[in-house]
């Protein structure tokens, strides 16, 4: 077997390793091309300010593709931490062993080159709200952004000596059927208190909200998250530019209390309905089929990427109304089915009880693992009990 680094020249071979592993797999939607390789791009992702990365493809003793993963570190989040770790991930390999653990070992050693002790995966050089999580349970067609894995990755790295550090648990909303009467109630309530209101994004005043966006975000998960790299706003423009051409207005809530945002729930249509036609690659003709397909209604599913509402808040029952203004525009839309709620943490109960309230069902899980590169740093599983916030912490107290 041999193992290749990654460069601009091969860079086809690591996405062309997905399409053979799964070939004929119905379930596996190929991403796109072009949005991983803006995740190693410098000038499209700007941890690499402050980080690095790296990748490799391993090929049989004939040549073929079997297997790639890539590493990267934050060093400042590294710095920073308790546990140095970084992070491997986009791992696929076929189903054997010995050529998993020369992968892992390639990624664990490259990372240990650069001072972490643990290693994280299958994680994503970016924002955990896509490619991060190995999936165990609930091997179906997954939502834009959520992996896709053989079931046999999970024996993989267990084996190799990955544990458990948190669980990513996904839930769907039959929005066919009725939302729950006692929760319109609550929300209907909420909504017509003094001061509070709600508004879905307006494309022609995007600047407004993608400020409203951070603010809340980073509120929300600056007291939520240990070592919580704040938003800026120039990400999130460049996240919703992006994505114009497929984002619906009435898909993205926020609420405000006297003016100020309060909480926010952000989905995109699953364009994974539209992606399984195109194996990956899109060119002009393509992404015309792609706006073809779109305008023709062919996407049922939505997919919530994120959802918090601000320390304060927590408390109020905002998220409960912010949810139904959401699902309320989903049923008007009357060719969209369903909701995906991807992906909640075991570490946060409060949100997964919210959830359930409202209909949700149960439908994927996920495992983020970590290996410890030093075994004599102790293995600690993440329960966000280093949260910033006294609130949130007995919050999590209450919960369990």
């Amino acid at each position: 077997m041999e193992l290749v680094n990654i460069t601009a020249e091969n860079f086809r071979a690591f996405h062309d390793t997905g399409r053979i592993l799964y070939h004929g797999d119905p379930n596996w939607v190929a991403p796109l091309d072009m949005e991983v390789e803006n995740i190693f791009n410098p000038s499209k992702n700007h941890l690499f300010a402050q980080g690095e990365a790296t990748r490799w493809v391993l090929k049989d003793d004939s040549g073929h593709l079997i297997g790639r993963v890539a590493a990267f570190i934050d060093h400042h989040k590294a710095k920073d931490s308790v546990i140095p770790a970084g992070g491997m991930g986009f791992f696929e390999c076929i189903d054997n062993y010995f050529a998993a653990c020369i992968l892992f070992d390639a990624a664990r050693d490259w990372l240990k080159e650069r001072g972490a002790v643990a290693m994280d995966g299958s994680v994503n050089f970016g924002e955990n709200f896509s490619y991060w999580g190995v999936l165990v349970e609930g091997f179906m067609k997954q939502g834009y952004g959520m992996p896709y894995n053989k079931p046999y990755y999970q024996k993989f790295f267990e084996e190799y000596g990955f544990r458990d550090y948190f669980q990513q648990y996904s839930y769907h909303i039959d929005i066919v059927k009725p939302l729950p009467e006692r929760m319109v109630k609550f929300a209907d309530h909420l909504a017509s208190r003094p001061g509070y209101s709600f508004e879905h994004l307006e494309k022609n005043n995007i600047q407004k909200y993608v400020r409203d966006l951070v603010v809340v975000i980073n509120l929300t998960w600056a007291d939520y998250l240990e070592g919580f790299t704040p938003f800026r706003e120039s990400d999130l423009e460049d996240i919703i530019r992006d994505a114009k051409p497929i984002l619906i207005e009435e898909f993205i809530w926020f609420a405000y209390k006297d003016g100020k945002p309060i909480g926010v729930v952000v989905a995109f249509p699953d364009v994974n309905q539209l992606l399984a036609h195109f194996n990956g690659r899109l060119n002009f003709w393509k992404a015309l089929k792609f706006m073809w397909l779109k305008n023709r209604k062919t996407i049922t599913r939505n997919r919530v990427l994120m959802a918090g509402v601000i320390p304060e808040y927590q408390n109020s029952g905002v998220i409960a109304a912010l949810f139904l203004q959401f699902a309320l525009a989903t049923k008007k839309k009357s060719w969209y089915t369903e909701i995906e709620l991807s992906w909640v943490g075991d570490y946060n109960p409060r949100m997964r009880k919210v959830y359930e309230q409202i209909g949700a069902v149960q439908m994927k899980k996920h495992i983020t693992y970590r290996y410890m590169i030093d075994p004599s740093v102790p293995f600690a599983r993440f329960t966000n009990e280093g949260g910033n916030s006294s609130l949130r912490k007995d919050y999590i107290k209450k919960d369990q």
